[in-house]
């Protein structure tokens, strides 16, 4: 085993210390939500646009274009405080296997199959979908189901249109979505027209199947999602920003680009005209009734076959021991304490490039062991958001289902 790889899974914790990794886009303004150094979001320069998310646990790169690295968006975990001594939490866990992600995971996906990251746009996001595993398969990629949660703690303000689109109207024909999209490059297509917004609740979330058009509002979004990014934007005009058809069809194969009969066959149309739809997908917390008595924890993302997410919330000078059905990632969004005894905070203020104590990877054996989660303040709750791949599902699945 490569000795970096050997010296993080073996620091006696099951622990690992997660390197912040913060990434550009192009298009849209920044919420500047993120803890950043206002001065560092355009820390890679102008060309990159601004930091717009964070990621975390991430083993696929991000879809940044010909200006990115080939890790931009790679995860890595830190050996020592400073994160000078570093390696990919990719090759953590194609070494370390079962040992990191657990054999349940290592047998049905080969490794870790999900992410999470904080999404943080001033503005309403595009019109869009993301590919089913069918369609995405075509072109040698996978699906994208993902989710969303709105944390309070990083939600200083809502943005400018704290309002999610999702779907079109159950009274809208798959003639008139077309009409739009062919549209794309002669005007504005106004596509969200004939979709329905639902203004945003902080401390709730939604789950966002494939194939269902979706422009995600103004809140800084928690958002658990497959390892993929697939896309195709149904919207050319979003808060003056122009998108151009390469958008509508970048996950479509080279011969069905201009195909217009193809890109339809991309939504789902059933899901995106459902009549219940807030019924079938919104997700308000849950209590999980088998955690305490010293703490709360609440399922915040469920309901579906991918992954699920937990918020813990652990009282002033309490500690506690918690355990899960399977490995998962962290992030601290409130207070400061330790987990198995290493130092947990959530970051005030991060200059891009800086160390942080604010983000982990609880391996496997550490998670079904129990991890010590040790609050050390005074006065505020320890706050951490915690995301798991299919093999830790809330125990009723039928909520929101």
């Amino acid at each position: 085993m490569n000795p970096k790889i050997d010296k993080a899974l073996n620091n006696g914790s099951g622990v690992l210390r997660m390197v912040p990794t913060f990434v550009p886009r192009r298009n849209g303004s920044a919420g500047g939500r993120l803890r950043l150094h206002p001065d560092d979001y355009f820390a890679l320069g102008m060309p990159r646009g601004a930091m717009k998310e964070r990621w975390f646990t991430a083993t696929i790169p991000a879809n940044n274009g010909p200006l990115a690295p080939a890790d931009e968006g790679l995860s890595h975990v830190a050996l020592d405080d400073t994160a000078q001594d570093r390696v990919l939490f990719r090759d953590v866990v194609e070494e370390g296997k079962a040992d990191v992600v657990g054999e349940p995971l290592m047998k049905e996906h080969g490794g870790w199959p999900m992410y999470s990251k904080f999404f943080d746009y001033n503005d309403a996001l595009f019109h869009h979908l993301h590919l089913s595993f069918a369609d995405a398969e075509t072109i040698g990629l996978l699906g994208k189901p993902e989710a969303y949660y709105f944390p309070p703690q990083l939600n200083n303000h809502p943005g400018t249109f704290p309002h999610t689109y999702f779907g079109y109207d159950m009274s809208v024909t798959k003639d008139e979505v077309r009409e739009r999209l062919e549209m794309f490059e002669k005007g504005d297509n106004r596509i969200t027209e004939l979709s329905r917004a639902y203004r945003l609740q902080l401390g709730t979330g939604w789950y966002t199947p494939p194939g269902v058009a979706h422009a995600p509002g103004s809140y800084l979004t928690y958002e658990p999602q497959w390892n993929a990014d697939v896309n195709s934007v149904h919207e050319n005009i979003v808060a003056g920003e122009i998108y151009p058809w390469d958008m509508l069809a970048e996950s479509c194969p080279p011969n069905k680009q201009r195909d217009m009969d193809y890109i339809m066959s991309l939504l789902d149309w059933e899901k995106n005209i459902d009549p219940d739809y807030r019924r079938h997908y919104y997700r308000p917390p849950v209590l999980d009734e088998q955690k305490g008595p010293n703490f709360t924890e609440r399922w915040i993302v469920y309901g579906n076959e991918y992954f699920s997410a937990t918020e813990i919330t652990v009282p002033p000078q309490t500690t506690v021991t918690v355990k899960d059905a399977g490995a998962y990632g962290a992030i601290v969004v409130q207070g400061h304490g330790a987990l198995n005894g290493v130092a947990a905070e959530s970051a005030t203020m991060l200059r891009f490039g800086q160390m942080s104590s604010d983000e982990f990877f609880i391996t496997y054996p550490a998670a079904t062991a129990g991890v010590k989660v040790e609050n050390r303040s005074l006065n505020e709750p320890l706050v951490m958001l915690k995301h798991f791949g299919p093999d830790n599902a809330k125990p009723d699945m039928s909520n929101g289902l």
